[in-house]
Parts: C-alpha cells; sequence; structure tokens
C-alpha cells in the first residue's frame, strides 16, 4: 500500500488542453499500446467501430476526426493494454498478499487471460476449463433451496444483447434479484422520474445544446466524469448562454477549459470561461436552492407579472397549487440558512431563468446521492413545469449518466422491481413461469449477505465488492458467500475478497473483435440520451481463452438449467437473433430492432415527454411536493460535518488510473480530507495535519478510516470531501435514498477525530 503523503499543488491551468493531451499520451505509453491504442481511438464512437467504454455521453451524427476524451482514451489504453494477468502471476502470488495491494496496483497488472479457481489449500487462484467452471457454477446454483438465495450483478458496462441474456436466465432460473450499478448512481433517475413525466430516461439529446437559452448543472462534475459534454458547453458559452453551476465543491472545467480538439485554441492558450455563474451551495442544501428558485418565480407571479407558461400548465400538469402553496410559505431566512445562499443571489438565478424560453437542467450524484435524492429530482421536474420547458428544442432534464449502457441495461430488463407487464411479455416470448415478487437491489443483495440468506454472487462486470458501501461489512458479508465469480476484464478487489469458491471468468472487450460460427459480431449500447448504436471490436483479443460475454451467460444457463427451451446455444452464436427476442419482448420499445440498427448512426428510443406526452399513472405531468428544506435526515451533534464522498480527474468509477487528481492539485496519495479552512481552525488542525474521520451512527456499528492528510479545499462550512471507493468504510449501508436504495454519499454525517 502507498503510504506516502499527498503532494498538494493547486492546478492553475484549464482543464482539457493540453493537460489532457498530456495525460493520454501517457496512458497510452504506460500501458504499452501507443501506437495500437492511438489506431484503436480513431474507431471508438465511429460509425462501424466500437463505443467508448467509460461515460454514457452521446455522440455528435456529424462527428470529429477525434470523437473521445481523456477519460475515453485513458479507459481503452487501460482496456488495449499489453500487460497480462497469467497463471504463472497467480502462481507467484497467494490471495492474501493480493489482498494487501491498493485498487490501483491491482488494475495495474493487465488484462486477464484465462479462467481460474480459487484453492484454499495454497491460498492462490489456479486454471480452470471453461467446462469444469460452468459445471462448477451450474452445481451450486441448482442446490440452492430457495432461488433468491442467488444474487446476479450487471455491470453499467453490459451491452444490450448480454443484459437480455442475463435477465432471461435469471428470471428462467427462478429470481428477479438484479443488483446493478445503477442502484448506486443513478437509480433515484429511474424511481423518481416516472411519478413526475412517466419516464425514468432525461428528455434532451445532443442538439438541444445548440438550441437552449439557459443551462442549470446540479450536483455535476463535468470536466472530470463526463469530459465530452464539455464541448457542448463550450459551444453554448460561445453563443452567450448562460449555465449556472450548483454545486458545493468549485470544479475546475466549469471555471476554465480548453477543448483538446480546437487547433487554433490550443495553439494560443487560450481557453473558454464555462460557468457564468456559480451557487456555492451547502451540502444538502439543493433542495433549498429549488424551493427558493420556484418561491422567487411564483412571488413575482403573485405580482401579476407573466412568468409562467400557463398554456402548458393547464393542458398538460397536475399538481401546481400544491407546490405553489408549499413553495409560497416557506421563510426567506431559513431557505438562506439551509442553502448557504443569498436571497439576492437565489432570486438573481431565478430571474436568468424566467427570462430563457428553452432551460436544460442537467444534473449527477451530487443530487442522486441523497436520503431524498429521487425526491430532489420531482423538484426539478416542477421547475420546469413552471416555465413548460418539456417538449419543445433546447429544454428539458438531463441525467449525466456514468457507465456507458447502464441506462441500456435497465431498459432491456435488468430490474429488481420489473412492471408485471414486461414479466407478461417475458412468459409469451419465452414459455416459462416467471418470478413476479420483487428482488434485491445493491442494498438488499448486501443485507442478504449479511444475514447468511444469500449463497451465491456472479458479477456481470465490475468490482461489486469494492463499490458497495460498509467496506468492513461488506468484505466481510462477501467472504461468508458460498461462491462468488467475478466476470471481469482485469483483475480487481472482488477477486480478492470472495467466497469460499470463487472463480474469475476473462471475458472480451468492448473493443476486442467478437468472432462466432455466425461471423463477427456487432453488439449495441444505449447512450444517455437513449439513443440505440452497433458497437463492433476492431482489436484482437487479449487472449485466445477470453470467452465473449454472450457465451457465457449462455453457458451458465446451460450448465444450469439442463431442461431449458430457451435457445441458448443459437444466442452464443447469432447476436442478430438476440435482438429479434429483444423486439420481441419490449415491442413498444425495440420493434424492428435489426432494422433500425442498420443506420450508421442507429436510432433513437421514444421518450413520451418530448412530445408532451406523459405516461404516468394520472397521464399528466405532476408537480409533486417535498416537505420541508432539507435533502437529509438533520443530525443533531455540535461537531458534526457531511461527507462527500467523490471521484478524482484520474479514475472512473472504482478503476484507478493513478494516484493523482490533477484538476484539484493533488499528488502521489489518494488518502486525503478536503476541509474548509474555516472549520479546520475551529477543530485547532493544521493545514495538511493527519487525522481520522468516524461515522455518527447510532446502528452500533463503529465506522472510522484513519490517514487522511487535511488539505484546504474551497467547501462551503460544515462539509468536507474525500475520495470514493477509499471512504466508503464510513457510509452504512442502510444510509439511502428511501424511494431507490441508492447510498446517500453525498452528506454522510461525520467527526473528525485525531
Amino acid at each position: 500500500m502507498d503510504d506516502r503523503k499527498p503532494r498538494y499543488h493547486p492546478y492553475d491551468h484549464p482543464a482539457g488542453g493540453w493537460g489532457a493531451a498530456a495525460a493520454t499520451a501517457k496512458a497510452l505509453m504506460k500501458q504499452s499500446v501507443l501506437v495500437k491504442g492511438s489506431r484503436a481511438l480513431l474507431s471508438m464512437n465511429q460509425p462501424g467501430g466500437f463505443k467508448c467504454p467509460s461515460c454514457a455521453f452521446p455522440d455528435a451524427c456529424h462527428r470529429e476526426l477525434l470523437e473521445f476524451c481523456e477519460q475515453g482514451a485513458k479507459a481503452l489504453a487501460f482496456e488495449a493494454t499489453r500487460h497480462r494477468v497469467t497463471r504463472d502471476f497467480f502462481a507467484r502470488h497467494t490471495v492474501s498478499a493480493l489482498r494487501e495491494q491498493s485498487d490501483y496496483w491491482l488494475e495495474m497488472q493487465g488484462r486477464l487471460t484465462e479462467p481460474m479457481r480459487y484453492d484454499p489449500g495454497t491460498d492462490r487462484y489456479v486454471p480452470i476449463s471453461w467446462d469444469d467452471a460452468f459445471a462448477l457454477i451450474g452445481r451450486h446454483l441448482r442446490r440452492l433451496e430457495n432461488r433468491r438465495q442467488a444474487e446476479f450483478y450487471t455491470s453499467g458496462r453490459t451491452p444490450n444483447e448480454v443484459a437480455f441474456l442475463w435477465s432471461v436466465f435469471v428470471r428462467e432460473y427462478g429470481t428477479n434479484n438484479f443488483p446493478d450499478c445503477s442502484n448506486m448512481c443513478h437509480e433515484p433517475t429511474s424511481r423518481g422520474l416516472p411519478p413526475s413525466i412517466g419516464v425514468g430516461k432525461g428528455t434532451c439529446r445532443l442538439e438541444d445544446f445548440d438550441k437552449t437559452e439557459a443551462i442549470f448543472i446540479f450536483g455535476q462534475n463535468t470536466g472530470s466524469n463526463s469530459p465530452r459534454m464539455m464541448t457542448n458547453l463550450a459551444q453554448a458559452r460561445k453563443r452567450g448562454i448562460p449555465i449556472i453551476s450548483i454545486n458545493p465543491m468549485p470544479e475546475r472545467a466549469m471555471i476554465a477549459y480548453t477543448a483538446p480538439q480546437n487547433i487554433p485554441q490550443m495553439i494560443t492558450f487560450g481557453h473558454y470561461d464555462i460557468a457564468s455563474g456559480f451557487l456555492h451551495v451547502k451540502a444538502g442544501g439543493d433542495l433549498a436552492v429549488m424551493k427558493g428558485m420556484m418561491k422567487a418565480i411564483l412571488e413575482r407571479e403573485a405580482a401579476g407579472e407573466d412568468v409562467l407558461d400557463r398554456a402548458f400548465i393547464d393542458e398538460y400538469t397536475l399538481g401546481i397549487d400544491a407546490v405553489r402553496a408549499d413553495a409560497m410559505a416557506q421563510d426567506w431566512a431559513e431557505i438562506v440558512e439551509t442553502s448557504g445562499i443569498s436571497e439576492e443571489q437565489i432570486r438573481q438565478f431565478a430571474d436568468i431563468y424566467i427570462r430563457s424560453n428553452a432551460t436544460m437542467i442537467c444534473y449527477g450524484m451530487g443530487l442522486t446521492q441523497h436520503q431524498r435524492g429521487s425526491e430532489l429530482l420531482q423538484q426539478l421536474c416542477n421547475i420546469l413545469f413552471l416555465r413548460g420547458n418539456f417538449g419543445k428544442p433546447g429544454a428539458g432534464i438531463v441525467p449525466v449518466r456514468g457507465h456507458s449502457n447502464v441506462q441500456g441495461d435497465r431498459t432491456c430488463g435488468i430490474n429488481d422491481r420489473p412492471r408485471q407487464q414486461m414479466l407478461d411479455n417475458y412468459e409469451r416470448v419465452f414459455g416459462f413461469p416467471v418470478p413476479r415478487e420483487d428482488g434485491h437491489n445493491v442494498q438488499k443483495a448486501v443485507e442478504a449477505m449479511m444475514t447468511g440468506e444469500a449463497r451465491i454472487f456472479i458479477g456481470m462486470g465490475g468490482n461489486f465488492v469494492r463499490a458497495v458501501p460498509d467496506t468492513e461489512r461488506s468484505y466481510q458479508a462477501m467472504s461468508q458467500l458460498d461462491l462468488t465469480v467475478g466476470i471481469n476484464t482485469k483483475l480487481n478487489r472482488g477477486h480478492v475478497i470472495h467466497g469460499r469458491e470463487a472463480l474469475i471468468l476473462p471475458v472480451i472487450s468492448r473493443s476486442e473483435v467478437i468472432q462466432t460460427e455466425k461471423g463477427e459480431q456487432a453488439l449495441t449500447i444505449e447512450d444517455m440520451v437513449a439513443q440505440v448504436t452497433a458497437s463492433r471490436g476492431t482489436l484482437e483479443p487479449a487472449s485466445p481463452d477470453c470467452m465473449a460475454e454472450a457465451e457465457i451467460v449462455c453457458r451458465i444457463a446451460m450448465a444450469t438449467l439442463p431442461d431449458s427451451r430457451t435457445p441458448w446455444t443459437e444466442f452464443a452464436q447469432d447476436y442478430a437473433l438476440i435482438r429479434d427476442y429483444i423486439a420481441d419482448v419490449f415491442p413498444e420499445i425495440y420493434a424492428d430492432f435489426n432494422e433500425r440498427l442498420k443506420a450508421p448512426d442507429g436510432f433513437f428510443l421514444d421518450v413520451p415527454p418530448r412530445q408532451r406526452v406523459f405516461p404516468t399513472d394520472t397521464g399528466k405531468a405532476n408537480f409533486l411536493v417535498l416537505d420541508g428544506l432539507h435533502a437529509d435526515v438533520p443530525v443533531d451533534d455540535p461537531q458534526m460535518l457531511r461527507l462527500l464522498t467523490v471521484r478524482s480527474q484520474d479514475q472512473f468509477n472504482t478503476t484507478i488510473y493513478s494516484t493523482n487528481d490533477r484538476y484539484r492539485g493533488v499528488w502521489g496519495n489518494r488518502m486525503v480530507l478536503f476541509m474548509n479552512p474555516e472549520d479546520r481552525e475551529a477543530r485547532g488542525l493544521q493545514q495538511e495535519q493527519v487525522v481520522g474521520l468516524e461515522t455518527i451512527c447510532d446502528d452500533g456499528h463503529k465506522r472510522m478510516v484513519s490517514g487522511l492528510t487535511v488539505l484546504d479545499y474551497p467547501l462551503p462550512r460544515g462539509a468536507v470531501a474525500g475520495y470514493y471507493p477509499e471512504l466508503n468504510p464510513l457510509l452504512p449501508i442502510e444510509f439511502v435514498d428511501t424511494l431507490s436504495g441508492t447510498p446517500a454519499a453525498k452528506s454522510i454525517p461525520v467527526r473528525v477525530i485525531t
């Protein structure tokens, strides 16, 4: 483990620019794929090529030659790496020794190359044939007394075809236990938006950035997490469009940004000033900002100003009177105290909203990861309803999704709380009885492991055990399972925190060619604007013993369900056949799937609110009231600080590309605690003092992380921040959004200990 003290040098250059170009080249060289990776980058996000394995931001229909960002280039470099994890590697390292290594070290070892089985006698992984691996999984799954004792995890990088096969197999097996990565990030989008607008997806497309008159961004660090979006924001600012950032942490990319593809700007060291306004909101103060904006707008309406879109409200919505009464009842002094934003500033930004005839509101996990995250999104819808900002160019709600196909997985059946109509369709198409009861999301899956209810975990991609909260308890729970299976490209923490029996199954990556008896196969991806496009790898697989995910699912199914009448053998060879079945199960969404996929840029799925159709229970867009001003349950402790766990600029989800965070000026170590200088001084702490954090919680479990170096940072009073997943041990598994079960990782109550 790296115990070096972090170096802190504030980064004064624009985000993107030469720093991004240098980091991209360094990543390619570090993985020894400068030539190979550079060639592959020319195929990424291009027609006939493969989709970026990083974020879910859409591709422009009229693409640049280089349609990728620094994060996407790093994802490809680390996927296309020349480094390999072979049987010799495992012969040299016990699992106990690997467990002591950092996440970064594990990632840097390279691509997995053949199936491996944990041998408890030697504490090492040893080779196993594919046939024997599938037989082992089948034996374990068949002998469970209750099918709900198995958990089937899905990563957001899983393509549509594989997600669909996974959903078919697991339901034929007999459970709806589908914990998936969206449960930890944008599940509030899936659960919070439908009561308001009828769908759990965003309503904007890429061209809306060219037609909007104002953009509000709540809780999203765009420059680090969705860098390709910066190009659209830069173009909007060039047109003079106001962009308002609402965030407890000022982020470098929203202050200054240089587009790496803009050669004149690069040569002249120019940049865009992205955010025209910044609301330095308190941790958890977003609801107060929203209520303040609505109050300011409705006060002007009450004074006789024509500030609402009455035609839209009267024809398409229900419930404005209750929302008006709630907003008008709020006290301005309490709004200011809770949000940390002055009344004057809130009114100023409400005026920007009123003057815009087409507004987009974007949001990220800064909103979703609160105890009332789902309901916070409903308040954004309320604001948009007031000015009719649905169903017209340049307007709508934009969840900035993380992983590249996390939205597509849900569309294709990965859902622990499925609609009954969808289950009827599975029965109609496949002929087997499907389980009707809700299954487990991530929170419930981990709790089932803790109680001993769950006995088997199979992860389709991802790094589940490192991503979930309550690290110490989660590690212990995973180690008690009968079997854990990791279906992955790279070594990660989930392979060294394992069950009594464990398998590692190496897969062909997104950027690699999938060849079957039916020829070369294409996969499909749904991005965050519901555009479905084909993805065809161009690189040779890392090893001849890597297997395509679709075939892995089919082989597990055949080993587990020997009497199944589902055409698993055919599915493994013919992905067009899988898409035909997807169209049969989801006819309203995927009719003529294969035919529509022939278009170079794929096709868009229907999002009814774009046509001002709101498929809610009422048939209308619903104004919904959320009581109070707090996004989280208040905690009565004078020493309490609210911890925000964040990702670094050199990280994607749990994948750590380096121990640096260029934009925040942190180098060499991720064990830091960002703190407001006044909060630091009030506790008698020195800059760069090493401290610990302890969770304020009365459930009888002590949660603490030590070895954190204090760094001054412009956070609002009462908030501190540190890196995910290192600070996951502080987040109780029960500390979640009440509607979605998403961890409330942006407002953990903690105290500093010395």
